[in-house]
């Protein structure tokens, strides 16, 4: 019995906290505070020392707090709780998943350095590839989910761009149109361009799968992004990011982190904290509503189309072995094609009664958006339609009501179309 290993999803509650260095309190409470008083002078030096790199730490030390750029109580130990579901040696936390993002490219690439991206990506992150990046001088090349190994390679020599590459950034599955993206693969492609003095890292936004059902570090990533304001915030009051990987790597995060003052404060970090404590139970909601949303739209006569990963069959190729090799769950992030337009999904959205019309996703409400004009509307519009965000498509993150009421909801508003 003493040998037990708890699963994540117990030890939320209260790894990494010591109740007795708070009074106590069986919760966490929030260190809202700027700086911390050191014992004494010589313990400030050395905590100094540590922070700014000017040695490693030695296996006798615990190292106190300085100052909540830094680090902080609230934001340490919900870094620590978070490593646990993805396996993760260390995490950052960031006030918004753009900060986690842009963040970790300054970090790992340089003017001269290329970028090789899936496409599609969150549009927040299409812009700061395709808009900002370049004034650093940094440039990018896309490739679609659907591109098999030698696809990419050739794409690549094509560009006169191949031995440039410093940095793999994948969405997976892609926003909105869940198409999938072979981590494995892209670790193949890194490992032949790389050379022992320039390294190709991956990062993978892992947003749409969160942290339960998809872990990009076992898959061959060296770091995982999440937009944590989604699925582990959870509950539409926060916005925050978060990065993890190996302790080498998060330690050259975290120093661009303090350096950039992008990290997220105590009452954040005390949020997400809460948040974590009912993530799964949450996400294993909202995927059992998703199944019922997907099945009432799959048959429905006013829906051309539902990108649903419970959708892919063995027919669908390397789609489907991708899903079987990657995913756990089919997720709770669906979008569909209406039949019409632009004018049919507004008339759709604007008649919804239950869910609301908002960008994000992974609260506990459900939301509707529709991408083409919003949440990617900055995307070219030729790439748009050729990966399928065109103006019939609606997409939709499903919460955790009753499934009977959204099916409802949705019925009704289609009904208006």
């Amino acid at each position: 019995m003493s040998e037990h290993s708890f699963s994540p999803e117990s030890l939320m509650m209260s790894f990494g906290y010591k109740p007795e260095l708070s009074e106590g309190a069986i919760k966490c409470p929030i260190f809202q505070t700027s700086t911390f008083a050191f014992k004494k002078a010589e313990d400030g030096k050395a905590f100094f020392e540590v922070a700014y790199g000017k040695r490693e730490k030695t296996d006798e030390e615990e190292l106190g707090l300085i100052y909540s750029r830094l680090n902080n109580p609230n934001l340490q130990i919900t870094e620590d709780r978070l490593c646990l579901w993805d396996g993760a040696q260390d995490a950052a936390i960031f006030e918004s998943g753009m900060g986690a993002i842009s963040s970790m490219l300054m970090e790992f690439l340089n003017p001269g350095d290329v970028l090789l991206h899936s496409v599609p990506v969150y549009g927040g992150t299409d812009h700061f590839i395709n808009h900002v990046l370049p004034k650093w001088g940094i440039q990018s090349v896309g490739v679609n989910p659907y591109q098999d190994m030698e696809e990419v390679m050739q794409e690549l020599e094509a560009s006169g761009l191949k031995d440039k590459v410093r940095f793999i950034y994948l969405e997976t599955p892609a926003n909105p149109t869940n198409a999938l993206v072979d981590i494995g693969m892209f670790r193949e492609i890194a490992n032949e361009i790389q050379t022992e003095e320039e390294p190709v890292y991956i990062g993978v936004d892992n947003t749409y799968m969160g942290p339960v059902w998809q872990h990009p570090l076992q898959l061959g990533a060296d770091l995982v992004i999440y937009s944590a304001t989604k699925y582990i915030g959870g509950h539409s009051d926060l916005v925050a990011g978060a990065c993890l990987g190996a302790a080498d790597l998060i330690k050259r995060v975290k120093g661009f982190r303090t350096f950039m003052g992008n990290m997220a404060g105590p009452h954040t970090g005390w949020l997400l904290m809460r948040s974590l404590e009912t993530l799964k139970v949450r996400m294993e909601k909202q995927a059992a509503n998703a199944e019922e949303v997907a099945n009432f739209l799959n048959t429905h006569p006013k829906v051309e189309k539902v990108y649903y990963l419970g959708n892919l069959r063995p027919e669908d190729g390397r789609q489907y072995e991708i899903f079987k090799k990657q995913c756990s769950s089919n997720g709770a992030m669906l979008a569909f094609d209406i039949k019409g337009g632009e004018k049919e999904a507004f008339k759709f959205l604007n008649s919804t009664k239950l869910i609301k019309r908002a960008v994000s996703l992974g609260s506990t409400e459900s939301l509707a958006e529709h991408p083409a004009t919003m949440t990617h509307s900055d995307v070219n519009e030729e790439l748009r339609n050729k990966i399928n965000i065109t103006s019939k498509l609606v997409r939709i993150s499903v919460g955790v009501e009753d499934a009977k009421d959204l099916i409802w909801d949705i019925e009704q508003a289609l009904e208006k179309v």
